[in-house]
This record gives structure tokens, C-alpha cells and sequence, in this order.
């Protein structure tokens, strides 16, 4: 029976020099194509390739962004009643409008510091 990487027997072995290296010891990565080009998302976000796929990026609208940045002017800040508003007018969830504004005020931070 093998023993896995940090198990106490492997890392007895290892500090005398006879285990292989970490990146070895990992499961091994079959051929490309082998999968049919489909990775795990566990591949992926070990091969750096980001999150594993969730909900896909939302793409606002011209119309959407007018509003929303016409609203992030008068108040960074948006209120309970203001997202509920915001999110029935422009056909988004609350979670969408919450996640806007939080992203918006990271941007407006970055720019204001940037212009220091």
C-alpha cells in the first residue's frame, strides 16, 4: 500500500531523501485530449484557472449602467428601498445591484487614489 504525501511514514521517508518531490506525488494529469477537452474545475483552479463555473458575468446594459451610474452620483451608498428599485427598473436581482455598487466604490477608491 502506498502512502500518501504528509502521511507520518512518507515524511520520515522524505527527510531522509527517499520520497518523491510534492508535485509527483499528485495524482497524474492525463494527455490533452484524453478528457475530451473537458477539465474538473478542480483542474482548473489548480492549473490557475480561475474559480470553478458558476454564474456567468453579467453584462449590463447601456441603459442598465446609465442608471446605475446616474444613481451611484447622487449616493455611493444605496439604500434597501433604492436597490429594490433599481432591481425591479433594470430587470436585475438585489444581489446583482449590491454587487455593482460595492464594485463601483472599489473603482472609484482606485481612481481618486490614482489621481494623487
Amino acid at each position: 500500500m502506498e502512502k500518501g504525501p504528509f502521511s507520518v511514514e512518507w515524511l520520515a521517508q522524505s527527510s531522509r531523501g527517499g520520497a518523491q518531490p510534492v508535485a509527483a506525488a499528485r495524482r497524474p494529469r492525463s494527455p490533452s485530449g484524453a478528457t475530451g477537452g473537458q477539465e474538473s474545475p478542480a483542474d482548473l483552479a489548480e492549473a490557475g484557472g480561475g474559480a470553478p463555473p458558476g454564474r456567468p458575468r453579467t453584462k449590463f446594459s447601456a441603459a442598465q449602467l446609465q442608471e446605475l451610474e446616474r444613481s451611484f452620483r447622487e449616493q455611493r451608498y444605496i439604500g434597501a428601498s433604492e436597490k429594490r428599485r433599481l432591481a425591479a427598473v433594470l430587470n436585475l436581482s438585489q444581489s446583482q445591484i449590491k454587487t455593482w455598487f460595492q464594485n463601483r466604490r472599489m473603482k472609484f477608491k482606485r481612481q481618486t487614489q490614482d489621481a494623487r
